[in-house]
């Protein structure tokens, strides 16, 4: 296997949280059903490795943010599902594995994803 690409993204907590309650309707157009109700720190982490997995992917034309969703794997680990247009780009670019960890602590929210090709 190969990486095909390493995105990483830090979020200020506070300035986030800011966004958020001035702007309530960015939960909406940010997350997805299945992420919108979790707590600020772990909101910023969602949108952290949103941003990195774009940068690991090297191009973001025609992703929505509700193309990429955080979930749990079976076992309790983060991973991150690509449909729409995010799908699309990870076929072309022959993705067969994505790896993501995320953080959140004094103050910050990071995110790290590596997208690797057979």
């Amino acid at each position: 296997m190969a990486i095909a690409g390493i995105g990483v993204d830090v979020v200020d907590l506070a300035r986030f949280e800011r966004a958020i309650t001035r702007t309530p309707a960015l939960r909406d157009r940010l997350f997805a059903p299945g992420e919108r109700d979790k707590p600020i720190p772990s909101l910023a982490a969602r949108f952290a490795a949103k941003e990195a997995f774009m940068k690991a992917l090297g191009e973001s034309t025609g992703v929505t943010w509700h193309d990429m969703e955080v979930v749990q794997d079976g076992r309790g680990a983060p991973t991150l599902i690509a449909t729409g247009a995010a799908g699309a780009l990870i076929a072309a670019k022959g993705i067969i594995g994505i790896h993501l960890s995320m953080t959140h602590d004094a103050g910050v929210a990071v995110a790290s994803v590596v997208c690797e090709t057979a």
